[in-house]
């Protein structure tokens, strides 16, 4: 399943949280995947697309950031696959 992780920067500090990736990684557990990221011009939000079968390795990997960034997660389909499941009703 895919999740749309919206990660809104603690105080716009995005150098505290480049600093821990450098240092650390991702810090995500086996079986959650990154798949991609994009973050705002002002350096305050990042939007990653994550890829999980068991949602709470996504809770686990929230836990470890959630000192410098505050989690908002969407369930997200494909464009391209919501279209197939919807083909039979347009």
């Amino acid at each position: 399943m895919l999740f749309m992780v919206i990660e809104s920067f603690r105080n716009q500090d995005a150098k505290s949280i480049y600093r821990r990736l450098r240092d650390r990684g991702r810090s995500t557990p086996e079986g959650l995947q990154f798949v991609n990221s994009w973050v705002t011009a002002d350096l305050a939000r990042c939007f990653q697309l994550m890829e999980c079968d068991d949602v709470t390795l996504l809770q686990r990997w929230v836990t470890e950031w959630s000192d410098l960034v505050g989690f908002e997660i969407v369930p997200v389909v494909s464009g391209k696959d919501t279209a197939g499941a919807l083909s039979g009703q347009l």
